[in-house]
């Protein structure tokens, strides 16, 4: 890494250049300070407990959007596009003027998700007709050409035709709330701590977290699974770090999941299984394998989703291309446009004798989440997801939430979930 230049600090220890590399220096003077009969588990905690998440770098492209509950899908999708984002803050209309700042909202919804459940809908609609009969793209049901054979001259604007037609115009934002990918609405206030925010992002499962002035009102920051491993990468060879970050993989009992609980779909099985599982499953990607099941060729996320309708040579055949096929279509279409993208760089593993650092490079520098595991055939030995790493990074102290809703989620003092 190159987040380090050489200085005089501390006999010749480097000095951060980065704000993340600066970060993990406050990390490193506090994990100084610990109490030698600590552990490395329990120190880290204390250090993640003394940092507050207002110190956690602002993304540079973060920008607040919010779109109302109340606003069709078709507009939610439009509101995305102009602002190129893939998700936003949902504003319950139905709140008071005087609502706490945590109620006024009702979660974050997703571009993929509404992809995602609109395509389950076409589905389920087409079910009820019978097998010989499609949606159009208005709604109406025929025995013609399906929705993407309609669309095939609309040079890519299947997806905006479908989500603005009135079939689906009347269904509001708010009607989705508990679908696939509809994220509870978790906040940090300022004054919170990185223990808190890694504790969510793991073992709570939350996907990105806003930061909340509510002195203010606003949100001054969202946290994400990415900025997170980015941080991480950037405090590569600091002795806090080091000390975690060199271990093995299976010295720390990783991978948790196994082989056989492994989410997949073989190659030669329609792509729509892929985004049906994920949607039962509620998981963010899963591997595409070859017949005997063991060796992974190429990672479908469910990001991957709005190549469905966006990519000519795809959505003609949307229903019957295999999970190989529309691997190849997609980086064939990216190639095209010119685009960068993990897809392109084909199947990212690593194995168990590699370091949770090499793990964490490799998650950073290719912009995924999670990783494959693979033994010296290139058999699949399992996944590491982000919450994995971190898992092994921090715990729960006993009571440090205190209420669970429903049992599941914590409710940190300054949150509401729906």
């Amino acid at each position: 890494m190159d987040s380090w230049v050489e200085s005089p600090r501390s006999g010749g220890v480097s000095t951060p250049r980065s704000p993340e590399a600066k970060l993990g220096l406050r990390v490193e003077d506090l994990w100084d300070i610990q109490q030698p009969q600590l552990s490395p588990s329990e120190k880290l905690n204390s250090c993640f407990e003394n940092i507050l998440v207002s110190s956690f770098p602002i993304n540079p492209s973060f920008q607040v959007v919010e779109i109302n509950s109340d606003s069709s899908l078709a507009d939610a999708v439009q509101i995305l596009s102009k602002h190129k984002l893939l998700s936003a803050i949902v504003r319950n209309v139905e709140a008071p003027e005087d609502a706490s700042w945590i109620d006024r909202y009702n979660g974050i919804v997703e571009l993929q998700g509404i992809v995602v459940w609109l395509l389950h809908q076409s589905e389920v609609k087409a079910l009820k007709m019978g097998p010989a009969s499609t949606v159009g793209v208005n709604g109406a049901v025929g025995n013609g050409g399906s929705a993407p054979e309609a669309a095939a001259p609309m040079g890519g604007s299947f997806f905006e035709t479908l989500t603005s037609s009135d079939f689906y115009k009347t269904t509001k934002v708010q009607d989705i709330s508990g679908s696939f990918r509809w994220a509870p609405f978790l906040a940090l206030q300022k004054s919170d701590t990185f223990l808190t925010m890694l504790l969510l992002l793991s073992k709570y499962k939350m996907k990105s977290l806003p930061v909340v002035d509510l002195g203010e009102g606003n949100i001054d920051n969202i946290i994400t699974q990415s900025s997170v491993v980015h941080m991480l990468a950037e405090c590569v060879g600091l002795h806090w770090f080091e000390s975690w970050g060199t271990k093995k993989l299976k010295d720390l009992g990783l991978p948790i999941m196994k082989p056989h609980q492994i989410i997949k779909v073989y190659e030669d099985e329609p792509v729509l299984k892929a985004f049906k599982l994920m949607r039962q499953k509620r998981i963010g990607g899963l591997p595409v394998v070859e017949g005997n099941g063991q060796k992974a060729i190429g990672n479908i996320s469910v990001r991957d989703v709005q190549f469905l309708l966006a990519a000519p040579e795809i959505y003609k055949d949307y229903r019957s291309i295999t999970a190989k096929n529309f691997l190849t279509a997609v980086r064939n279409h990216l190639k095209e446009q010119q685009e960068v993208s993990p897809m392109l760089q084909g199947m990212i593993t690593c194995n168990k004798d590699d370091t949770i650092k090499d793990v964490i490079l490799k998650l950073d520098s290719a912009k995924i989440h999670r990783i494959y595991v693979v033994d010296v055939d290139e058999n699949l030995e399992g996944v590491i997801s982000l919450r994995d790493i971190i898992s092994k990074l921090v715990h729960e102290p006993r009571g440090y939430f205190g209420d669970f809703f429903d049992g599941v989620v914590p409710l940190p003092r300054n949150s509401s979930s729906v």
